[in-house]
């Protein structure tokens, strides 16, 4: 440590020359490849661990196939969709599925692979040419694997997907060693049923030039029609609305994730891969923290996503840092295509993305056990539902990222959160204004709390500490800085403004895109905040934060504000029927699930 007064001795001068290595110094720089002791280095992944090319691409590989082997999640056989987005992860993880699918493998992969690519273009100011030349690239790319792909536009399709992408479809769980193991067996005798050399031997479309002996998927090489200057349009005026970066990348990735799961869901395919690194997904555990994710940590992270049902996301990649995809993509010429995203060249303050991922990778570089310190914390996040919620298909999910909704709202004003006591109503006349809520003070057993949409009714509450006389309370102020309270005050002002008169009707925000859903063709004012307060409701905490930057709900794609029409529908009916249904009883459900 410096201390005050301390003698540091005369400067030294520029010319002298640097002081000897101290003994046993030189010995810390490896001669010799670590794993092999024979060959010469050409990489230092970390302090003392250097590897020669054949050893790094075969520890490099072994990581890989050791994470699909350890959670035996896809089986034989099983349709497989890979994400590419021509970056460097995705196009790693693409190289090692054509190399283990070729026959010099080991130990064959025996999924049946496909590749999707989604042009976010539009969404990042790119021009027409620009996009046209990385197209053409990337086809060149897709064309040299010889899988069967699909490339579409974010514009071309997100404006058109059906309502069924935004539901949870349930699937039994085909888990454990014996189920794998009796899929293994089946599948190996299914080939040797064929009684082909092509069955016997699982093929490698990119690497031997054969086609697969199973039935290949539908090939989408034929090139699809540029999308239409209307969507570009809609697209574009859907991403200029929102007022900040951070909710910009949550709701591109929103979509795309949309789109991935409905060509999933198209042609066949249960399992889709992505390219996450290990430094990507530390980056994200940390964003997710600060933009309120925290509940969904283990979904967001995690190898396997299996949130949709049907159809499970999984990382395989989520071993290999960024570090060690950058030098086996440069030893191995591995071809990447160069798309500017949404945040290229913005400025590191720009948006929590941008914030977290630069602080995270400054201190990777002073403390290199950074990343995997992190990555190893989201290892340890446990899927589980929520206290009091089973895990079941009919559970109520966010209309955006599809988690379970962590909104509490039960016996509580929905903006005031759990833990809040207080007799909350909504004052319709009086002395006092609109939008504001009169809170009374001592002892009460009896509170008010919302059932549905500006629906108010009396309700038990838990005794809270003394509060003074009656006070009156802005709505604004008391509601500040909570998403809950955001929903709870988009339905206040609605029920106000349902009570005025009727106002002039507006055209559409999309002309020539709604179709027969018709999302907002001709509503009045007062029917969109309707609709808005439809769609908060739906949302969880995270959403509810990046709904305050989207001013209006109208440039939305079609399918999520038909959606959220549909489920507010849903949830009146079934609370003016509630009283009329039989109810099973604790014992029963537990009896049903054992």
């Amino acid at each position: 440590m410096c201390q005050v007064g301390e003698d540091y001795g005369e400067p030294v001068p520029e010319d002298t020359p640097p002081p000897p290595p101290r003994p046993g110094r030189e010995q810390k720089y490896v001669k010799w490849c670590v794993k092999c002791k024979k060959g010469v280095p050409v990489l230092v992944i970390r302090a003392g661990d250097a590897f020669c090319r054949d050893c790094f691409k075969a520890y490099y590989v072994h990581k890989f196939r050791a994470v699909l082997g350890k959670n035996r999640l896809i089986f034989p056989g099983e349709k497989v969709l890979l994400a590419w987005s021509g970056g460097p992860s995705s196009s790693s993880m693409l190289r090692q599925v054509l190399e283990g699918l070729s026959r010099e493998s080991a130990k064959q992969l025996r999924f049946v692979p496909g590749v999707v690519y989604v042009d976010e273009g539009a969404a990042c100011g790119r021009s027409l040419e620009d996009r046209a030349e990385t197209l053409a690239e990337v086809r060149s790319i897709l064309h040299s694997t010889s899988l069967p792909w699909h490339d579409v536009a974010l514009e071309e399709k997100v404006f058109g997907l059906p309502q069924s992408v935004l539901r949870h479809f349930s699937q039994e769980p085909a888990s454990g060693d014996g189920a794998y193991k009796e899929a293994v067996d089946g599948f190996i005798r299914q080939q040797q049923g064929l009684g082909t050399e092509g069955a016997r031997d699982s093929p490698s479309p990119a690497l031997s030039g054969e086609q697969p002996s199973w039935p290949s998927p539908h090939n989408s090489q034929s090139p699809a029609r540029p999308p239409l200057a209307g969507e570009t349009e809609a697209l574009c005026r859907l991403f200029n609305s929102v007022q900040t970066l951070t909710t910009k990348e949550e709701l591109l990735q929103t979509l795309r994730t949309h789109l991935i799961l409905h060509v999933a869901r198209t042609h066949g395919y249960s399992k889709v891969m992505m390219g996450d690194s290990c430094t990507r997904l530390a980056i994200k555990l940390l964003t997710n923290l600060a933009l309120g994710r925290g509940a969904f940590l283990a979904w967001d992270t995690g190898f396997a996503d299996e949130r949709h049902g049907d159809v499970v996301v999984v990382r395989p990649m989520r071993e290999h840092t960024l570090k060690e995809v950058a030098f086996y993509n440069r030893l191995f010429a591995i071809p990447t295509v160069f798309t500017p995203a949404i945040h290229t060249k913005a400025p590191e303050k720009a948006s929590i993305h941008r914030l977290m991922e630069a602080f995270v990778l400054r201190l990777q570089a002073q403390f290199p056990s950074t990343v995997s310190t992190v990555y190893r914390t989201s290892e340890k996040l446990v899927k589980a539902p929520r206290a009091g919620q089973a895990a079941s298909p009919s559970r109520p999910c966010c209309l955006l990222c599809l988690c379970t909704l962590d909104i509490d709202s039960a016996g509580l004003h929905p903006g005031l959160g759990v833990g809040t006591w207080a007799l909350v109503m909504l004052w319709s006349g009086g002395s006092m204004d609109p939008g504001h809520i009169l809170v009374s003070g001592g002892p009460c057993t009896w509170g008010w709390k919302a059932d549905g949409l500006g629906s108010w009714s009396s309700s038990p509450v838990v005794p809270r500490p003394f509060l003074p006389s009656p006070f009156h309370v802005p709505v604004q102020s008391l509601l500040a800085d909570s998403a809950t309270a955001f929903g709870a005050q988009t339905a206040t002002a609605l029920s106000l403004r349902q009570a005025q008169a009727k106002e002039p009707t507006v055209p559409c925000c999309s002309p020539g895109l709604c179709g027969d859903q018709g999302c907002c063709r001709g509503v009045r004012p007062s029917e969109r905040e309707e609709l808005r307060a439809r769609v908060i409701e739906e949302l969880c905490y995270s959403c509810r934060v990046n709904m305050k930057d989207l001013p209006s709900v109208d440039p939305l794609p079609p399918y999520i504000l038909t959606e959220a029409q549909l489920r507010s529908r849903r949830a009146q009916a079934t609370q003016e029927i509630r009283e009329f249904l039989i109810e099973d009883s604790e014992d029963e459900v537990e009896t049903g699930q054992s």
